[in-house]
């Protein structure tokens, strides 16, 4: 034992100036643990992990001692923050189906997964509802062909719609999208298929509102109106964030070629804008021999970039990405002025520690997890090389040539699981369709945009606009012949719960600890790699309002409708790893379909799908072992299982497997527990203890 804490020791000696990285995965770990209980903590908990946490890290002492300490208190931190965060962004959601007048104003314009436009609303108004009860922000897709009216941010309209509570998830583990809403204030989603009418034209003034929101608009329309179809969306996406005009086909030749991270506003292109403004305003200075020999011109130059930054944040909507990339240079501008080191783990440390302070639920999503992943690969592996080529001398053109495929590489192979497990996809031929589009990237469209920019006050931006578009016709070139290639995209299933953790702290391990023993960070990445590819997908899933069904067979995932639900459908055909559409999974349905009654034979046993209150009046009466899902409210006798829309209120979503022991039932409802956006209270101390050891 004395053996093992002096190794201890001499392990956590080494690692000294080399920790303060490890702080946002600690903080992260806390957050993580918050999300992951089933039970809703009670305030004062909270607080009592908080700030006795942070008093922790604050006097944590001793080599050995200390960095534990700090850890555990950082942990605690975490969980507090991530609780305390939660109740913060607490609102009214609505638990009923409403239908009738919707007013507000818009502050977020964008589409949805079937390429419909989307307005989200603040300062709503709900036709018979106390205002104390009404969500601060609806959702809502405009359908049908007559929309008269072109929204704007700050506008407040009027339309009448269809809204409910935010689903649940599809499956039991899959993506919640009620707990995505509640961060964001969402407490109703819907639909309209009658005009939206304008109430009030947007405000004037820099105090109206939203005045970077329409300043953005404004941009990308002005851009779209000099480029036309795809080239002006994919130019406007990249200068101000919007990616409403982008077509369904052309997102999804990005995506399938792992291009799709060029929309995304992240540390590719604040760091070509921030490394453009600084050469060129450096390059300028040093034109004027009075600045040259007089003025600090680096740091002018730093100071520059730094502005030219913070004005690309707040004009690209400040996703995640966009605010880990500033802070990321503003972190490496700022050392610069203070003729400290610019790029290291450090900086990527800070960057993730405002993020998670601000927004500790970013976490979760796979923006903060692929853009942090590839970060910190990079600065890893150009560290390492960096002192690997000490002393060596190479030809002048070979260093940004390997720069490129190096980077390119490794933020491939760093995002490649994160992908993979979101998306249910992996791109073949990723790497070649970032070699031949990235610099062009860097080269051409980044800095042709900046320069746009400053055209643009007065009226010449059309000229640096059409040379940019040439970059981005080739990109979108590269994207679109990409694609078609045969096996370009693989269906990837998904995987279970502990797969990405395991991947996330091998990795960690690997980048961050100094020494051979870094090298251990493999042996959780094998095991998760392991696990994914022995991943059991469910028998039978029925989706949370009785509408659909799916029956696993020989040839994959059969579904009882050919239409109708078709984001659960695609939902599940993706998670299973598969490839085709809704209609190519209703052939593989193993049974008959007639008056609406869908019947199969599964490993569970004969499952039995109703659609409708007229296939209901047909079935009166099961048999034992049947299972009966219907889309209507049902009354039967006998002794089968049955999922009706009341017993799916309580449950949710609902997998079905089976087991040597029997049938195994799950449920959206067990895997996400007693949680604040799911409608429950906080817990009683003594409560959440006794739930929490009786589900051990």
């Amino acid at each position: 034992m004395t053996w093992f804490f002096r190794r201890f020791a001499e392990a956590m000696g080494a690692q000294r100036g080399c920790l303060f990285p490890w702080v946002p995965v600690m903080l992260g770990c806390g957050i993580g643990l918050y999300f992951q209980i089933k039970w809703e903590p009670p305030v004062l908990m909270l607080w009592l992990a908080f700030l006795p946490g942070g008093l922790i890290v604050l006097h944590a002492r001793g080599e050995v001692a200390g960095p534990l300490l700090a850890a555990f208190g950082l942990i605690c931190v975490g969980f507090g923050l991530a609780g305390l965060r939660a109740h913060a962004v607490a609102g009214p959601v609505i638990d009923f189906r409403y239908y009738g007048a919707i007013q507000g104003r818009v502050v977020e314009i964008d589409r949805s997964a079937s390429d419909a436009m989307r307005l989200t609303l603040d300062q709503v108004v709900l036709e018979r509802m106390d205002p104390g009860d009404v969500p601060r922000h609806v959702r809502v897709s405009l359908h049908g062909d007559l929309q008269p009216l072109d929204p704007l941010p700050g506008m407040t309209v009027i339309l009448t719609g269809h809204l409910g509570p935010p689903g649940g998830a599809v499956e039991p583990g899959g993506f919640d999208f009620r707990r995505h809403a509640w961060f964001q204030q969402i407490g109703a989603v819907g639909y309209t298929r009658t005009p939206v009418l304008m109430l009030e034209p947007p405000s004037e003034g820099l105090h109206s509102g939203l005045p970077i929101t329409r300043a953005r608009m404004a941009l990308s329309a002005h851009v779209q109106s000099v480029l036309e179809g795809e080239t002006g969306a994919f130019a406007a996406a990249i200068m101000t964030g919007d990616r409403a005009g982008m077509g369904k086909e052309t997102l999804q030749d990005l995506r399938d070629t792992n291009l799709a991270h060029l929309l995304a506003i992240s540390g590719l292109h604040m760091g070509l804008l921030a490394g453009f403004v600084f050469g060129t305003l450096r390059l300028a200075l040093l034109l004027v021999p009075r600045a040259r020999h007089h003025w600090p011109v680096k740091k002018i130059a730093a100071v520059g970039a730094l502005v030219a930054a913070a004005a690309y944040l707040a004009l690209s909507g400040g996703n995640v990405a966009t605010e880990r990339a500033f802070i990321m240079v503003a972190a490496a501008l700022t050392a610069l002025l203070l003729d400290r080191r610019v790029l290291s783990l450090r900086s990527v440390a800070i960057a993730a520690l405002v993020v998670l302070v601000v927004q500790p639920e970013a976490l979760l999503g796979p923006g903060f997890q692929m853009s942090f992943a590839a970060t910190t690969a990079l600065v890893a592996v150009f560290e390492r090389l960096s002192a690997a080529r000490a002393g060596r001398k190479w030809p002048g053109w070979l260093g940004p040539v390997l720069s490129v495929i190096v980077s390119s590489a490794v933020a491939g192979a760093a995002t490649a699981p994160v992908g993979m497990a979101h998306f249910n996809q992996a791109s073949v031929y990723g790497l070649l369709a970032n070699l031949v589009s990235v610099p062009v990237m860097g080269v051409a469209v980044v800095p042709l945009g900046v320069v746009a920019g400053l055209l643009m006050p007065f009226g010449l931006d059309w000229m640096a606009l059409h040379v940019m578009a040439l970059g981005l016709d080739w990109i979108l070139g590269v994207a679109r012949v990409v694609a078609d290639w045969p096996g370009s995209v693989r269906p990837v299933v998904a995987p279970g719960p502990a797969v990405l953790p395991m991947i996330a702290a091998g990795g960690l391990f690997l980048c961050l600890w100094r020494g051979r023993a870094r090298l251990a960070g493999l042996i959780p990445m094998a095991v998760a790699v392991a696990l994914w590819s022995q991943t059991q997908r469910p028998d039978v899933l029925i989706a949370d309002n009785g509408t659909l069904v799916g029956v696993m067979t020989s040839e994959g995932r059969g579904l009882s409708r050919d239409q109708g639900a078709g984001f659960i459908a695609d939902n599940w055909l993706e998670n299973d790893g598969r490839s085709g559409t809704q209609a190519d999974a209703a052939q593989r349905w193993p049974g008959a379909v007639a008056n609406r009654l869908a019947e199969a034979a599964s490993e569970v046993g004969p499952v039995i799908h109703v659609q409708g209150k007229r296939a209901a009046e047909l079935l009166t009466r099961c048999e034992a072992g049947q299972i009966v899902v219907s889309s209507v409210e049902i009354a039967i006798t006998g002794e089968c299982r049955v999922f009706d829309p009341v017993m799916l209120g309580v449950t949710g979503s609902v997998a079905l497997w089976s087991t040597s022991d029997g049938l195994r039932v799950e449920t959206a409802r067990e895997r996400a527990g007693q949680r604040l956006w799911l409608g429950a209270s906080p817990a009683r101390p003594r409560l959440a203890l006794f739930r929490f050891s009786s589900a051990q």
